[in-house]
């Protein structure tokens, strides 16, 4: 990584300081308030097609922070969407702070999306900063100062702000003991349920520098109660589809030793010897996608390659034919912008696959091939 500056750079992160500050002053009241950029979709009964943005793990170095996120925002916001989502990674794991800059400027991002855009944590925005290239600080410390800061109201980020359901109930371990894991979210757009959950790589926090069992036993669980009242809340609601948007790519077979964990198919067992933080979340999944029957999308970034496929297995080995990974664009920086673009989902909560998925080049960031 090289430490370019200019002063393009250092004006842009000066906007998006003003728009973070701005942005904190509006949210000092809690989880109380709204204003008139503020809105909520309770079921959106039309069921029109509308479209979403999804990206992640990004940026990994100060050239994908600029111009390569200016360019990315840039692109979305050039586009109608309904909202954005960022699947987790603010930074690089390792060689890099995980002090409270970090999150502010992600703040500053995330509110110069004219569509609502939400989150989820990271491994490298919480689980990794133990690491000394990190600066070592406590993980749950960490995790506790980015619900401070990102996750202090019921409401999205972005110049227009959605409302969403929280996971409030104190199931999350932090510095102090039990907290509510704010993280976890829940809203219905046009006819389709979407939900965040907090599953990170690196083993789920149960391997690397210091790992923290209870941390993990705790949030794991919250997890999946939170996923099990997903898709009540959507049998109830009648929602065409799922969407869930998580940050770990937790392995789903043997085909990926390069960049997921590997796992039995049938029993989602772990088999590569490292600690498994995902086969009780994976079981629980499939016993929820199989009941829903309805099309089922699961997105996440973590191993930095773009992909949609079908990896998920009943116990008999058999594909399930409702369930799609989505794995966005993400890391890379010895390419430089070659990897920082986003996914466009088109939504039709009429049709019968509910999703569909396109690439978004952003023009600027086009490395390889210059767009033409």
């Amino acid at each position: 990584m090289g430490n370019r500056t200019s002063q393009r750079k250092w004006s842009w992160f000066a906007a998006l300081a003003f728009l973070a500050l701005t942005s904190t002053a509006a949210q000092a009241g809690g989880f109380g308030g709204r204003d008139d950029d503020e809105w909520s979709d309770d079921g959106h009964e039309e069921r029109e097609p509308y479209a979403i943005g999804l990206w992640g793990d990004l940026p990994y170095s100060t050239l994908q922070a600029d111009p390569g996120i200016p360019n990315l925002i840039a692109d979305m916001n050039a586009q109608q969407l309904a909202f954005t989502a960022h699947d987790g990674d603010l930074k690089q794991g390792s060689n890099s702070l995980c002090d409270d800059a970090l999150y502010t400027r992600a703040l500053g991002w995330f509110n110069a999306l004219r569509a609502p855009a939400t989150f989820t944590p990271g491994d490298n925005d919480w689980t990794d900063c133990d690491r000394p290239s990190n600066g070592g600080f406590n993980s749950r410390e960490r995790l506790d100062h980015e619900r401070q800061v990102l996750f202090g109201t019921h409401y999205s980020f972005g110049q227009r702000r959605l409302r969403q359901e929280v996971q409030s109930t104190p199931l999350c371990l932090g510095v102090n003991g039990p907290t509510p894991c704010v993280e976890n979210r829940r809203w219905t757009y046009g006819g389709v349920t979407y939900a965040t959950l907090n599953v990170q790589g690196s083993c789920n926090n149960l391997c690397d520098t210091a790992p923290d069992p209870d941390e993990y036993a705790a949030r794991n669980a919250a997890n999946i109660a939170w996923l099990r009242q997903t898709f009540q809340d959507a049998a109830r609601r009648g929602s065409a589809a799922v969407m869930l948007i998580t940050q770990a790519d937790p392995g789903w077979d043997t085909s990926d030793p390069t960049r997921a964990p590997i796992r039995d198919p049938k029993t989602l067992a772990e088999t590569d010897a490292n600690p498994d933080g995902y086969q009780q979340f994976l079981l629980a999944l499939r016993d929820e996608v199989i009941a829903f029957r309805k099309p089922v999308a699961y997105v996440h970034g973590d191993s930095h390659y773009f992909r949609v496929d079908k990896p998920f297995q009943d116990a008999q080995g058999r594909r399930l034919e409702n369930f799609t990974r989505v794995e966005t664009f993400g890391d890379h920086p010895e390419n430089g912008l070659n990897d920082v673009h986003w996914v466009k989902v088109k939504v039709d909560p009429r049709s019968r696959e509910v999703f569909s998925y396109q690439p978004q080049l952003v023009p600027a960031n086009r490395t390889a091939v210059p767009a033409p």
